[in-house]
């Protein structure tokens, strides 16, 4: 009973696979404790493990005497293994509850958290942060994670069904992707190298081989920015495809969001109820609004702006659209504000490309891509680049790199569009950000 260790007692029973037409039957649970609830000479215990809780009676003359001193023991968080008996009681929260036979403590918590497990919002995000895998238990982050997992496997099944081969690039790059200062530098052996800020030059040059590719990995960006919609390191949902142009790829994303939709729909039914979360209906196409329309709006709305400025989302807000509630694209942005790759339009000011937005969120760029060597060359000069940095990608456009188009989706800004979370860290699991480097 003092030892620490398992030895013979393995778990024979997840809390899912118990119910309480197990009425008797001996089983073994292992879990941690996330709460205590004291009634007269009777402890209410609840043991959670992955799939969720089990309540545990400990009466003094139903457990044997041998174990009084460590039952005295046992507080939140403790990680524990618990053999006993199965008792049907449809007053418990699973219609069951627990008596042990014996248990094992494996490892006590020695202090109390200032995290309330049971907790929606709980404590300043800074504390949970600081001890998040603590954070981590609480079952409404575990209900966002549950969806994240679905989210990134839905994606997958989509792209592969789609047709679209999955691809890891390299994160460590000699030059930026994008231009601009935001950038990690770092040292690579004897020279300077960058963290990348995105796979795009590495999705374009692999349309060559394999026409359609995707890939879910980080991003970094060293954007000087504090708010809550903006980190440092971040997920990034990237597509290109070979012949095809933006509007194919504004189809393709749409429809994938629908597919992710219906399958959060139909998996994870209980966390959306637990999370008070009411998916709106999605219809296809999303909409598609003109950026020309939109700035001309916001100048009749009052608002300070001129062609050619981005969009704030204050500004954006300010609009109060009915278009604008859920999804929708805004398209054919002015080239002077998009990355040199973007492929302008006949007339040279405007380029095809678009953002997915959700009300005044962005969640994805996308455009078709400039193809020929000489346009692309001289669209870097006019961004003030250093063409001869980006010889390892140029060059490959001497061998018929193909038409192409494709997007980059942030996986956390979908989750906030999902969860209706407003703080983008509580949809990733250990931020970073300008203020936080560890955990």
């Amino acid at each position: 009973m003092n030892s620490p260790d398992l030895q013979t007692w393995k778990r024979t029973h997840y809390s899912k696979d118990i119910n309480n037409s197990m009425d008797g039957k001996e089983v073994i649970i292992v879990g941690w404790i996330s709460s205590i609830r004291e009634h007269s000479n009777i402890k209410f215990v609840t043991i959670n493990d992955r799939f969720g809780n089990m309540q545990v009676i400990l009466k003094k003359n139903q457990y044997p005497d041998s174990l009084s001193s460590e039952v005295q023991k046992i507080r939140e968080h403790t990680s524990i293994a618990m053999k006993g008996k199965v008792r049907s009681e449809l007053k418990a929260p699973n219609g069951f509850e627990i008596i042990p036979v014996d248990f094992k403590i494996l490892s006590l918590a020695n202090k109390i958290s200032p995290i309330v497990i049971q907790s929606r919002k709980g404590v300043g995000i800074d504390t949970r942060l600081d001890l998040r895998a603590i954070d981590l238990r609480r079952p409404y982050l575990q209900s966002i994670f549950s969806l994240r997992y679905t989210v990134l496997n839905s994606c997958r099944k989509f792209l592969g069904d789609e047709g679209f081969i999955e691809v890891n690039t390299p994160k460590i790059i000699a030059t930026a992707t994008e231009g601009g200062a935001t950038l990690f530098p770092i040292f690579y052996y004897d020279r300077e190298a960058f963290l990348t800020q995105s796979p795009q030059l590495y999705k374009e040059q692999l349309t060559m081989a394999f026409e359609s590719v995707f890939e879910i990995g980080p991003i970094f960006r060293a954007e000087p920015s504090r708010t809550n919609r903006h980190l440092s390191e971040a997920t990034s949902i990237d597509i290109e495809k070979a012949y095809a142009d933006y509007t194919d790829i504004m189809e393709i994303l749409e429809k994938m969001i629908h597919f992710v939709w219906t399958e959060v729909r139909n998996k994870n039914k209980s966390n959306l109820e637990y999370l008070k979360i009411e998916l709106p209906e999605l219809s296809l196409p999303f909409k598609r609004l003109r950026y020309s329309d939109l700035i001309e709006k916001l100048q009749e709305s009052g608002e300070s702006i001129e062609w050619g400025d981005d969009m704030s989302q204050q500004k954006l807000r300010n609009l109060n659209d009915d278009d604008m509630k859920h999804f929708y694209f805004i398209i054919d942005w002015p080239t002077s504000i998009k990355p040199f790759y973007v492929k302008p339009k006949s007339m040279g000011t405007e380029c095809e490309s678009f953002d997915l937005m959700y009300g005044n969120l962005e969640l994805s760029s996308g455009s078709t891509r400039i193809h020929d060597k000489s346009e692309l060359t001289e669209r870097m000069k006019k961004q003030g680049l250093n063409t001869g940095a980006f010889d390892f990608h140029l060059k490959v456009f001497d061998y018929g790199m193909p038409p192409h188009a494709g997007f980059g989706m942030g996986l956390e800004r979908l989750l906030m569009s999902m969860c209706g979370v407003d703080n983008i860290r509580d949809v990733v699991l250990f931020p970073r950000d300008i203020d936080r480097l560890s955990p």
